[in-house]
């Protein structure tokens, strides 16, 4: 399986080509910029045939109608509850139904918190994460389409870290990882994992007042906040809204 990448400026945002040389092929996202992987797959001799969405956000479909410029014919498909949000969609992408292209298997597996029909792609001992998880980091839950802490904690305990630890991934924002490096040293793991203990420390967050569970990395290397409300609800918020002190 070859994998090529594309990296979004400003954002940050992964957009994938995968395939086999000489065979079908598939796009993961569409934030561009493509024509890096428009060179790409031609070299390869691949022919892409889909995009595979995890997601609805801006900086991830951005540039779907620069690949259906030049392949008129991609199936566009995302989950059903975000198919209203993408025009171009063409039809849905169901968890748990293997889609096969070419020699390659993919598996969408449902992942919800970061939006309501995020979806992570789970292809040759590899998984494409879209926005739920990071190299060092969490998705957030305050974006467009969000649903809640408790989903997101669930996508990547009882979802994502129950693959192989040597499983390949592949986020939907900068640098890649495994399941295995997550499980031992992202520090939001390793507190759901009871490894390490949560923080106390008061705070202001997003103007309010809370408690900082854990200031802990992002992608774009900064920081992202796992909070907790006077009311008992735990929040993950961009960690420049976070005030201590």
């Amino acid at each position: 399986m070859v994998v090529e990448r594309s990296l979004l400026p400003d954002f940050l945002t992964n957009t994938y080509l995968v395939g086999e040389p000489g065979g079908a092929a598939f796009f993961v996202d569409a934030g561009g910029p493509v024509e890096p992987l428009i060179e790409a797959a031609g070299r390869h001799g691949m022919t892409p045939t889909h995009v595979l969405l995890t997601h609805h956000h801006y900086d991830h479909v951005c540039a779907l109608d620069a690949l259906l410029a030049r392949w008129p014919d991609l199936q566009v498909l995302i989950h059903p509850a975000e198919r209203a949000e993408v025009p171009q969609a063409t039809g849905d992408l169901l968890p748990g139904a293997p889609l096969t292209i070419g020699g390659l298997q993919i598996t969408a597996l449902h992942t919800p918190g970061h939006t309501a029909g995020m979806l992570a792609l789970l292809v040759d001992g590899e998984v494409f994460t879209g926005d739920t998880l990071f190299k060092g980091s969490v998705g957030g839950v305050r974006a467009p389409g969000s649903t809640s802490y408790a989903d997101l904690k669930a996508s990547i305990m009882d979802g994502l870290m129950q693959l192989p630890p040597e499983t390949i991934v592949r986020p939907g924002h900068s640098d890649g990882t495994t399941i295995g490096e997550e499980w031992e040293h992202n520090g939001f793991i390793r507190i759901w994992r009871g490894v390490d203990a949560e923080g106390s420390q008061p705070c202001t967050a997003l103007g309010d007042p809370a408690t900082l569970i854990l200031l802990g990395d992002d992608y774009d290397g900064g920081h992202k906040a796992w909070v907790r409300w006077p009311d008992g609800r735990d929040d993950i918020v961009p960690g420049s809204q976070v005030q201590t002190g």
